[in-house]
């Protein structure tokens, strides 16, 4: 193993707030993208995010499924709602699945359409794009002193590289590696790169991410940190197992003693 150390980032829900920006690139996805006749894009819907939408976010792994949530919220006949959110929370996977099929969608064709959205807005107005993103400055401040240290950083996430790329330019953050969803799942990169690397912790928003990082022989020694700032379901926090630690923002700066 290489003594080169590294400490790894999820990027929604621990560096930056996204909540407006996946709002919008999904309205767009729909309106410039997407042909669906059962949704009316009226321009007042960019105005506010849904409440129903951000109280379902914590449930969303993959970029494409915010685009199932969104379908459903502006749909005009049976429009989910803070009211009857819960049965499809429920069995939440069986019915993202269950839209894709009544659509006729693949879910990868919704990943790329929604990569669209996100191309259009960056290629025709950046800045109004970034202003979409509330950064967690002392996240980003905790990377500084992480990499004053000679401690390399990591980001993974389920968005496309390119994006999350874009925004810590903007930020002039600049991790010596960045992995979206292009590169598999975040087992399956955090199992390479403990090849590679001594990971002193990965931070993450997603409980069942860290669990089943945490369950796998070749990742389980790492330390594991919920992001308490992130898009959490209320039971997330409660009776963490496998040494995985709640943190809290106030609390990076410990992490540095580690």
């Amino acid at each position: 193993m290489s003594s080169q150390k590294l400490f790894l980032f999820d990027f929604d829900g621990v560096i930056v707030d996204g909540m407006n920006e996946y709002w919008h690139s999904s309205l767009l996805t729909f309106e410039k993208f997407l042909n669906c006749p059962n949704i009316l894009i009226d321009q007042d819907l960019y105005k506010k995010v849904s409440n129903t939408f951000i109280e379902m976010r914590p449930w969303v792994k993959y970029g494409w499924e915010m685009l199932i949530i969104v379908h459903q919220i502006i749909k005009r006949k049976d429009p989910l709602n803070n009211q009857n959110k819960i049965n499809f929370l429920n069995k939440y996977n069986q019915n993202c699945q269950k839209v894709l099929v009544e659509n006729y969608w693949v879910a990868d064709d919704l990943q790329k359409s929604l990569d669209n959205a996100r191309k259009y807005q960056i290629d025709n107005n950046f800045d109004n794009w970034i202003k979409l993103h509330r950064p967690f400055y002392e996240v980003i401040d905790f990377i500084e002193k992480i990499k004053k240290n000679n401690i390399q950083t990591g980001i993974i996430t389920t968005k496309g590289k390119i994006f999350a790329g874009k925004f810590l330019e903007k930020l002039n953050i600049f991790p010596e590696l960045i992995f979206g969803y292009e590169s598999g799942t975040k087992v399956e990169i955090t199992s390479k790169l403990s090849r590679e690397y001594e990971i002193l912790g990965f931070i993450e928003d997603r409980r069942n991410t860290l669990i089943d990082i945490k369950q796998n022989s070749l990742t389980n020694n790492i330390p594991c940190y919920l992001a308490d700032w992130g898009y959490l379901k209320s039971i997330d926090r409660l009776n963490l197992p496998y040494e995985i630690k709640l943190l809290k923002l106030k609390s990076l700066e410990n992490l540095l003693a580690i």
